[in-house]
Formats: structure tokens, C-alpha cells, sequence
């Protein structure tokens, strides 16, 4: 048993999440990572694969030192915690990356001005609170005097 391994869950406000906290770096290199069901390959990322394979699991969030896994309504955490629990662990004694090879980051939009005030405010401002949920916002557009943003995580049904 590696007695340096410290994980501890959190509930979030979405009852369908929950976020897990690592003693160690997860997205490491970089902001965050989401990944749903059927969509990611351990070539992507072999903590998140894993993760989904757990029967009733719908969504991973890799944060930059949490895992928020977001299960099926039908499914309950009573019969899922144990196995998510066991593909984290196992993940960490590898010591291999959260994000495989074949990931890649999401491209980034060109700034003006005002998208920069935007982005500088969700930053500071925003992200804070909602990572302290097991989450992410992520801006998305700016277009008519609206911003859209994506939410990740336990915030994704928000």
C-alpha cells in the first residue's frame, strides 16, 4: 500500500458528480481536460478511459488536481464509487500521464479587446468559485453582446 497516495471525495451541488481530490498534479501542463462516454481512448487519455469504462459513468473532468466523474441519472454512487475509486488509483500507482499522447488541447480563439476583459474576468473572477465545485467555465463566443461560455464538470447539466 503506498501510504504517499492521498484521494478524498467531495460532493459537488450537482447530485450526479462528484469530485475527487488528488494529492498529486492530474491535468498536469495544463487547465483542464473533459471527456464523455464513448468519445476518449487510452491513446487520449488513459485516466479518463478507464474511468468510463465503469458501467454508469457519463462524464470525466480532469482538473488540474481532481477528477469530477458525473454519472447517469439511473445509476447510483453506492455501486460506482468503489471501481472509479480502483481506475484512479491504479492510474496514479502507474505513474503514467492523465493525457495520453493523442490528446490534443482545444484550439484557441483569436482576442480582441473586449474578449480579453471577458476571458481576464471569467479567470479571476469566475473559475475560482467554479472549480471549488469540481468544475470548469470555459469561454466559448462573444457575439451580440452575449458570451457563451461552456460549463465542465459537475457544472455540465447546470
Amino acid at each position: 500500500m503506498d501510504l504517499g497516495f492521498r484521494m478524498h471525495a467531495e460532493r459537488t451541488p450537482n447530485p450526479n458528480s462528484i469530485k475527487w481530490v488528488l494529492g498529486q498534479p492530474v491535468a498536469d501542463g495544463v487547465a483542464s481536460a473533459s471527456f464523455d462516454a464513448g468519445a476518449v481512448t487510452p491513446e487520449v487519455s488513459p485516466l479518463a478511459a478507464s474511468i468510463l469504462e465503469v458501467e454508469g459513468v457519463e462524464r470525466v473532468y480532469l482538473g488540474p488536481s481532481f477528477v469530477t466523474v458525473t454519472k447517469r441519472d439511473a445509476a447510483e454512487w453506492t455501486e460506482l464509487a468503489a471501481p472509479i475509486v480502483a481506475a484512479i488509483k491504479a492510474w496514479a500507482a502507474s505513474g503514467e500521464s492523465a493525457l495520453g499522447p493523442a490528446w490534443e488541447p482545444p484550439e484557441s480563439e483569436s482576442d480582441d479587446v473586449l474578449v480579453g476583459r471577458i476571458r481576464t474576468i471569467l479567470e479571476r473572477d469566475v473559475r475560482p468559485y467554479v472549480e471549488q465545485d469540481g468544475s470548469e467555465i470555459r469561454f466559448v463566443d462573444f457575439r451580440d453582446g452575449v458570451v457563451e461560455v461552456l460549463l465542465q464538470g459537475a457544472c455540465a447539466g447546470c
